[in-house]
């Protein structure tokens, strides 16, 4: 029940594939918000999408859309590409956003919301859901308590097989002047946690590369040119001098999963899903210490999810949304906001430089 103190936010949504798969349900399930618009360029599918949901106001631009008095907030879960637009629409018109990650197709872009969002006094969050796993909780919680003392070594495997087909359509996802590739859909994550769980990057190498280098137009079946990474090699150096091995990979049939591997000179922790269908879904965590044999570590009750569904994507949203509330209510944005969108994104800029030039780059 919400008190009487506690207004319900009216939100808005924007991009209804992602959008319906769990941003939708993430709100309606949420106890502070409800759904008061939908956007689609199409107006006939806007309509229907809205029927659908009971959604009372189907808009065909995002400039109507943000004009209805009775928005307050706006989510917006389209492609990397629009995001920059429909942010910055979003936020002049001085409503709070919560943002689909990647947070732009650049750092400069990203750190304009920022500043926008400061000057409009409006609270901007990412989705980065991983914060709100509770086997990851459980991660940070035994990492700030020293489980595993100095590190000595990270190691990070995202390695599935959603791109592997061939036969899958050319689209966004495949050009990379539109924000497409694997490092754009798990590296942002990725660069996200790494920052949130171990601290900063001090220097970075990467080498990013294209396996599929055509796939089919899904109007002419002509084949055109892929030119987004979908594997992803990463080294990183933290500011603290711990080395971080990352290996991303959107095309690797039967790959193992999500994996998380610490190394310190107390003891180890790894966390991992070998889950190819969910990428929430199925996270254990085991722990050793003093070179005993790793056993698996339970997630305290405490942490677990009030709720679950079977897309495992929308209870860590809903946990996101309470941040996103938290903060309008507040007057303060909470992790991950904007902020932490920036730097993923500067991170992301910096693989792409650093793959370019075959280098080591450092991160300002």
């Amino acid at each position: 029940m919400v008190s009487p103190t506690q207004s319900i936010i009216n939100v808005a949504i924007v991009g209804t594939g992602f959008g319906q798969k769990v941003h939708i349900p993430g709100f309606q399930a949420h106890p502070r918000t409800q759904i008061v618009a939908v956007y689609h360029r199409d107006r006939a599918k806007a309509v229907a999408i809205a029927e659908k949901y009971s959604i009372p106001h189907a808009c065909q631009t995002v400039a109507d859309l943000v004009a209805l008095p009775n928005v307050q907030g706006v989510s917006i879960s389209t492609p990397p590409f629009l995001h920059y637009e429909q942010a910055m629409t979003v936020l002049n018109a001085g409503k709070h956003l919560l943002l689909e990650k990647p947070t732009t197709l650049s750092a400069r872009e990203a750190t304009a919301l920022q500043q926008l969002a400061i000057a409009q006094g409006a609270i901007a969050n990412l989705n980065f859901e991983f914060r709100c796993i509770p086997a990851w909780q459980r991660l940070a919680e035994l990492l700030s308590d020293g489980y595993v003392g100095k590190l000595r070594l990270i190691k990070v495997d995202w390695l599935v097989s959603s791109r592997a087909d061939a036969s899958r359509p050319w689209n966004w996802y495949a050009r990379k002047d539109q924000g497409g590739g694997a490092l754009g859909a798990i590296g942002s994550h990725a660069f996200d946690y790494i920052a949130w769980l171990f601290g900063p990057v001090k220097q970075l190498c990467a080498r990013l590369s294209v396996s599929i280098p055509e796939r089919p137009d899904p109007e002419s079946g002509q084949l055109k040119p892929v030119d987004a990474d979908d594997i992803g090699t990463i080294l990183l150096e933290l500011a603290d001098g711990t080395p971080c091995q990352v290996c991303l990979s959107a095309a690797t049939y039967q790959g193992r999963g999500h994996w998380v591997e610490v190394y310190g000179d107390r003891g180890t922790l790894v966390l991992g899903s070998s889950n190819q269908k969910d990428y929430v879904h199925g996270f254990k965590l085991w722990g050793s210490q003093q070179g005993d044999p790793l056993q698996e570590l339970v997630i305290p009750a405490r942490l677990g999810f009030p709720e679950t569904f079977s897309d495992g994507r929308i209870a860590p949203f809903i946990r996101i949304i309470d941040r996103w509330v938290q903060g309008i209510d507040t007057g303060h944005a909470i992790a991950p906001s904007l902020q932490e969108g920036v730097y993923s994104q500067q991170l992301m800029d910096l693989a792409h430089q650093s793959s370019e030039r075959g280098c080591w780059v450092n991160v300002e």
